[in-house]
């Protein structure tokens, strides 16, 4: 019989852990009428950068804007361009890549970092959030020194994989599926299964330490 696993499906509000928002934190992104274009993406070797629009204050974006570092106390978010892309409790970030079709594939290099997540979300999920917590965003996450799926809140324990320094994020739009990669073998770990109803980002979400992406990548044979 398969060990239940107990990983609290919370972020980190600003330093601190929190358990809900209050039903004002539930609003949608509003389009700005100042947005930048955002490419949509239906082919593959799927190339993005991280949007600084949207990355929260304690994210500092490194690497021509391909990595994140988290810094605990971070930016004063009064020193912070106001922007409504802009995730305003939550440590996270989006790609600036719009994907709305198609069998994309990208990896995550993680350093120094024991709290955090991988995966997509819907362009226009509300910032208010933190990617996992709804049903707009898929993610793998790692966090007291355990990986585990989730989305909507709901937590499934992913088993038989360690801390690698570097996975593969599989998203495969029409089939409905976003599959966490071992890039030593190649294989697919675990996968995650949704209708894709909308446009969909990377989202990376990070507590401590720093991720860099790789994308425009060939996706590896053998990866069913």
């Amino acid at each position: 019989m398969a060990m239940s696993v107990r990983i609290s499906p919370l972020c980190r509000w600003a330093g601190r852990t929190v358990s809900s928002l209050s039903a004002g934190h539930r609003r949608e992104v509003g389009l700005s009428a100042r947005r930048r274009l955002m490419c949509t993406s239906t082919g593959s070797n799927l190339q993005f950068r991280l949007d600084e629009r949207t990355a929260h204050s304690s994210l500092d974006l490194f690497k021509k804007d391909t990595g994140i570092i988290y810094r605990m106390l971070g930016l004063d978010p009064s020193k912070v361009q106001d922007d409504p892309e802009r995730f305003r409790d939550w440590a996270v970030v989006f790609g600036d890549k719009k994907i709305s079709g198609g069998r994309h594939y990208w990896e995550v290099t993680v350093k120094k970092s024991q709290e955090f997540r991988l995966g997509v979300a819907e362009a226009l999920m509300s910032r208010d959030e933190c990617v996992g917590t709804n049903s707009s965003s898929w993610v793998f996450g790692y966090a007291q020194r355990k990986w585990f799926a989730m989305t909507n809140s709901k937590v499934v324990p992913v088993t038989l994989v360690g801390k690698p320094d570097r996975v593969g994020i599989l998203l495969d739009y029409e089939a409905g599926f976003l599959g966490l990669v071992d890039t030593e073998k190649p294989r697919i770990i675990h996968t995650l299964r949704a209708r894709f109803g909308a446009p969909v980002c990377p989202a990376f979400g990070l507590w401590d330490g720093e991720l860099l992406t790789h994308s425009g990548l060939e996706e590896p044979a053998g990866l069913n």
